[in-house]
């Protein structure tokens, strides 16, 4: 072995190792979409006196914590998301009512003084506020003195010795104990049972309790700042309700839920259940598949696949990136891209092989490697820039797919540039490899190749046919988003979707009727696979909720509930908006990296084929009536990276022969240059098919509509790239005035005997 190959070979056993004990001994981050819980966004919202920033959100934060954990939730999550944003987590929370109501209330603790009696005329919000005492009568209050943010601590007590039942005991804050001094001495100052000489204790616009000062208090003396109690007819779980609310601290400023997710954790067992089976058996198809195309070296690269996994998987677990359901169809549609950068070596290792049928078998591999390098990077640049719009555009579990896409890129790099060229370096130095070509996979050319070659189409004699054709496609699609409409999920129109499992069949008409007596007219009631129920409704609480379950199992028997989707309309527009973002974004950037890469036809030949695709794409789940949502946008960015991956491909083999023939005409260069990667397009193609139809058919309901949009968006993409591109680039190239592209030179090498390395296309004659 070389010294290049030990150290490849070394620093892939190193990894391996390391990503097996990673594997052994971690355990993966499971997301609530895959354990089953709640997941609630939070939106922060400004107060008369507070400005809902990054300080007040984080302040909020900490908060909530303290409330969630006296819950006793299990390792619950909360992180803030952007400036106002707060995402709390719940894992095995199945039933949100109660931790919604604890969380979601804002707890405004207020101290006001009580101006005397109030009116309905002064009913309402003014300079002050005119509220009901806890008896009923009307009191005018004046501005709030000092809110429950000075209060230091607050607990629930009964007193049986005064005889006041249950009290909630407040200890305030120096500086807050002061106002309150101050608070009760000015009203001490009027005459007992005036109304003037009591404190209005008002939590969320209610008075909780308004007592009088003792007539043992003098005028501006005022209690103590020690502590004070909160009376009134308090039960003891409403004491320690009000007590937990205030020592977990008023909220900063106002929170409003403008998500809720919750997952059974059924759902996400058999959504792990059925992406492992489909990845086992995508996997295994694509092994196979290359190892028939390949033989032996093929069979080397499906090792190299399998280290890819493991490599991935342990960089997953490691990062402790949260594995979601999209992020897990994420890491099994990588591992079929993952055979891409193989597939570009061999072939063009076939092509060293068959242009100099007397080299050696591991001089032509690494030619292979060496010609392979720039589309190999290329590709993966497209790839990971989609990837990055998914993490930085995208939420929830978008932004997991993003991260799984991304790491699943670089891993595959790894494994094909390191592990797979160690392996394959080592066998093409065997003499029983290199003399028996039916073995090795190398020295035959393909048969996709060889028949090519025999045919030799000239696909771009007529360069308006295909475009014609791209547009008779697209018409297609446009009108079906025209005539069928675009059916918006709710993460994108906002309201409410949850979908039920009932323990016997419910049609979806009976359903409508039983809803609809419940006083759920407005419903949409869709079956959901596996006689599960969906519906949706526009702005719906969680009490609502409940009696809707509730009206669903008087015809069903016994109801879970699987899912449950809750999308603020504030928070739709807001992802819609982001979701036409992100698609410009991607069309902007992989528009000036190509064009800076290659040439500015070029680029816009692969945008126009990159915006083909996705409103083909668009015009097929339209025509379906499948759900546009977050989920199909992650689809749609994949799409994007693969449609400009493939087209990479193409126009830098296009570049590569253009350099080497400059007086040939353009288009019989990319007749050339296409008819070379079609091997290469092909066999990448099934890679990715293989892993996708396994997760179309076992990844169920929760993965079908991923995995289609995938499925078209991958045979389009396919196609637009050497169908819709090149004809767009030829058509460009007319109007060019920009010279063809200079070849690069080869580096001078020498051997022992100082001898220049000869071009490989110069077959030695000389005239």
């Amino acid at each position: 072995m070389t010294r290049a190959t030990t150290v490849r070979a070394v620093l892939a056993a190193a990894v391996l190792l390391v990503s097996v004990l990673i594997t052994l001994t971690m355990s993966p981050r499971l997301g609530l979409d895959l354990q089953g819980g709640t997941r609630l966004v939070l939106q922060a919202k400004d107060s008369a006196t507070t400005k809902a920033d990054r300080e007040s959100t984080d302040r909020t934060l900490e908060v909530l914590r303290q409330r969630i954990d006296s819950l006793g939730v299990a390792e619950p999550t909360l992180t803030r998301s952007g400036e106002d944003r707060i995402i709390v987590e719940l894992p095995d929370v199945q039933d949100p009512r109660k931790a919604a109501e604890v969380i979601g209330r804002t707890a405004q603790l207020s101290f006001h003084a009580v101006q005397g009696p109030g009116t309905e005329q002064e009913k309402g919000k003014g300079t002050g506020l005119t509220l009901p005492d806890e008896e009923g009568r009307l009191l005018d209050l004046g501005p709030a003195r000092l809110t429950g943010a000075g209060v230091k601590d607050a607990g629930a007590s009964f007193d049986a010795q005064q005889g006041a039942g249950w009290t909630v005991a407040l200890d305030f804050h120096k500086g807050a104990g002061r106002d309150w001094t101050r608070l009760t001495g000015e009203a001490a100052c009027h005459p007992v049972q005036d109304d003037r000489r009591r404190v209005a204790i008002v939590l969320d616009d209610h008075v909780i309790s308004s007592p009088q000062v003792a007539p043992s208090v003098g005028c501006n003396v005022g209690l103590p700042s020690g502590s004070t109690q909160i009376t009134g007819s308090f039960g003891a779980d409403e004491a320690r309700d009000l007590a937990l609310l205030i020592k977990g601290g008023a909220l900063p400023v106002p929170i409003e839920i403008v998500e809720q997710r919750t997952v059974g954790p059924t759902l996400g067992a058999a959504a792990i259940d059925a992406s492992a089976r489909a990845a086992l058996i995508g996997a295994a198809a694509t092994a196979l598949f290359i190892t028939f195309v390949y033989r032996l070296f093929g069979a080397l690269a499906a090792v190299a696949l399998a280290a890819y996994a493991v490599i991935s998987y342990a960089a997953l677990v490691a990062l402790g990136v949260t594995l979601t359901l999209p992020g897990l169809a994420g890491f099994v549609l990588a591992i079929g891209m993952a055979v891409d950068a193989n597939v570009l070596v061999f072939e063009r290792a076939r092509e060293e092989y068959a242009e100099r049928p007397g080299r050696s078998l591991g001089s032509a591999m690494a030619a292979g490697f060496r010609n392979a390098w720039s589309a190999v990077a290329d590709s993966n640049v497209t790839t990971l820039i989609a990837a990055g719009l998914l993490f930085f555009l995208g939420s929830g579990p978008v932004k997991g797919f993003g991260v799984t896409l991304a790491i699943g890129v670089l891993a595959s790099m790894f494994s094909a540039l390191v592990i797979a060229r160690a392996l394959t370096e080592i066998a093409s130095r065997s003499r029983f490899v290199s003399d028996y070509r039916g073995v090795n996979g190398i020295a035959r050319p393909g048969r996709v190749r060889t028949w090519l070659a025999r045919r030799d189409p000239q696909l771009f004699r007529s360069s308006r046919r295909w475009l014609l054709i791209s547009t008779a496609l697209i018409a297609v699609a446009v009108l079906g988003i025209v005539v069928r409409g675009v059916n918006l999920g709710v993460e994108f129109t906002g309201g409410r979707l949850v979908e039920y499992s009932t323990s016997r069949p419910v049609d979806v008409e009976t359903a409508r009727t039983a809803l609809a007596d419940a006083g759920f007219g407005d419903a949409e009631v869709t079956t959901a696979g596996a006689g599960d129920l969906s519906v949706r409704t526009g702005d719906l609480s969680n009490d609502e909720e409940h009696t809707l379950r509730a009206a669903l199992a008087e015809e069903g028997g016994h109801t879970t509930k699987v899912r449950d989707e809750l999308i603020g309309p504030s928070l739709g527009d807001e992802l819609r908006r982001n979701a036409l973002i992100a698609l410009a974004i991607a069309v902007l950037v992989q528009l000036a990296y190509l064009a800076v890469r290659f040439r500015w036809t070029f680029a816009l030949a692969s945008v126009a084929a990159l915006v083909h695709d996705v409103i083909i794409l668009v015009g097929a789940f339209a025509w379906l009536g499948r759900t546009v949502d977050g989920i199909f946008l992650a689809a749609l960015l994949t799409v994007i990276g693969y449609s400009v991956n493939d087209s990479v491909v193409v126009f830098d083999r296009v570049r590569e022969l253009w350099a080497k023939a400059r007086r040939v005409p353009v288009a019989t260069v990319a007749n050339r240059a296409v008819l070379q990667t079609v091997p290469r397009t092909v066999n990448t193609g099934m890679g990715a098919l293989f892993i996708l139809a396994a997760l179309a058919v076992l990844g169920g309901d929760s993965l079908a509509d991923f995995a289609l949009a995938l499925l078209i968006g991958i045979c389009v993409g396919t196609y637009s790239s050497v169908l819709t591109a090149v004809p767009v680039a030829l058509v460009l190239e007319k109007s060019s005035k920009a010279p063809p592209p200079a070849r690069k030179r080869a580096p001078r090498r020498t051997s022992g005997a100082g001898a220049k390395r000869r071009d490989p296309l110069d077959n030695g004659a000389r005239v």
